[in-house]
């Protein structure tokens, strides 16, 4: 993906805009130190544009985040809500661009898909439509690739089918790969129709339920960035880490 510098300059202009009226001296120290990551993201970004060898390498060392805190973001595991403020207000190709830098800096390649489920998900892709390095990367989220995954909320299987979203999609055993990847391409698909394509909202609905979407007014992608803080934090960990484990199946 090449990234127009001048998204960047919108990226900025954006979270000005968005940025909420502070009461106290810590979260002043706080919206500078989010504005700082976006200027240098900026800065360096402009750097690799202008032709600069050493710019992408340059974009990953330079974030003030540490290696610890990108590869936690990039796996979900960083549970501090206030750390993903930032990214409210960003555009879809600012979003993506983060996000294939946070791939980028926490993994070198994608894990491998165990070899049996790598013709049922090209299957699947090819039946609904949906990108196979989408698939990947939601089942690498959901369940790192365990048929057997059970969440504390009783979501099972591969794609992690809640039980009354099975049934209504026909499965019988949400734990055999075939029918979970089925099922589970099948409604992301629906979800990604639903919102006109925009992919970021449709994985939103994957994870919160469409229902929670509508009474937010979200219906596509610039709805979601705009009000992206309004989702629950596990929510906007799970669209950020998608899409930086895609990043890594196209790459």
């Amino acid at each position: 993906m090449q990234i127009d510098p001048r998204t960047m300059v919108q990226l900025i202009q954006t979270q000005s805009r968005s940025a909420v009226d502070l009461s106290n001296t810590e979260s002043r120290a706080k919206a500078e130190t989010d504005r700082s990551l976006f200027d240098i993201l900026l800065q360096e970004l402009m750097r690799a544009e202008s032709g600069d060898p050493a710019g992408q390498e340059d974009i990953l060392s330079n974030i003030p985040w540490t290696a610890a805190d990108l590869s936690m973001l990039s796996s979900g595991m960083m549970n501090d809500d206030s750390a993903w403020e930032g990214l409210s207000g960003l555009d879809t190709e600012s979003f993506a661009a983060l996000s294939q830098l946070l791939a980028a800096r926490s993994s070198t390649s994608a894990p491998a898909t165990p070899g049996d489920l790598e013709p049922l998900i090209t299957q699947a892709a090819q039946k609904y439509g949906v990108s196979a390095s989408l698939i990947k990367a939601v089942i690498e989220t959901e369940s790192s690739f365990n048929p057997q995954a059970v969440s504390s909320a009783g979501a099972k299987g591969l794609m992690q089918l809640m039980d009354g979203t099975a049934r209504g999609l026909g499965v019988t055993d949400p734990f055999d790969p075939a029918q979970n990847i089925d099922a589970g391409t099948r409604y992301l698909a629906a979800q990604i129709k639903r919102f006109g394509g925009d992919e970021y909202t449709a994985l939103a609905a994957y994870n919160a339920g469409p229902g929670r979407l509508a009474k937010l007014g979200i219906s596509g992608d610039s709805q979601l960035m705009e009000k992206l803080e309004l989702l629950p934090g596990e929510t906007q960990r799970y669209i950020v880490k998608i899409a930086a484990a895609r990043a890594k199946y196209e790459g």
